[in-house]
């Protein structure tokens, strides 16, 4: 059940950074909604992980999705550089994610 606490809580994080993005470049209430609507929820299913994982392990799964998914979503989406060294390091990224997983 943890699991699912953190995989909603980083889903929720990646909905806050297109708020964020789309805020940054034009101001709007759906934008701003998204931004703080996605923090709110995703700060809020990583407390409730907590009674389910240890602290430490959820929240470095959370912020590794996190951190993997905007990079992923900005190149997609939002044209930013597709760069080899950038793809290494997101892969790199995803590796530790799954190593903590699996070892927790």
């Amino acid at each position: 059940m943890g699991w699912l606490f953190v995989l909603l809580a980083a889903s929720s994080e990646l909905v806050s950074v297109i708020g964020l993005k789309k805020y940054s470049t034009k101001k709007g209430f759906i934008s701003m909604l998204l931004y703080v609507g996605g923090f709110a929820a995703s700060l809020s299913f990583l407390y409730k992980s907590f009674e389910f994982l240890q602290t430490s392990t959820a929240y470095a799964v959370w912020i590794g999705i996190g951190t993997a998914g905007a990079v992923l979503i900005n190149m997609v989406f939002f044209g930013e550089s597709k760069s080899k060294g950038r793809l290494a390091s997101v892969c790199c990224i995803i590796i530790g994610v799954v190593g903590l997983k699996a070892l927790s």
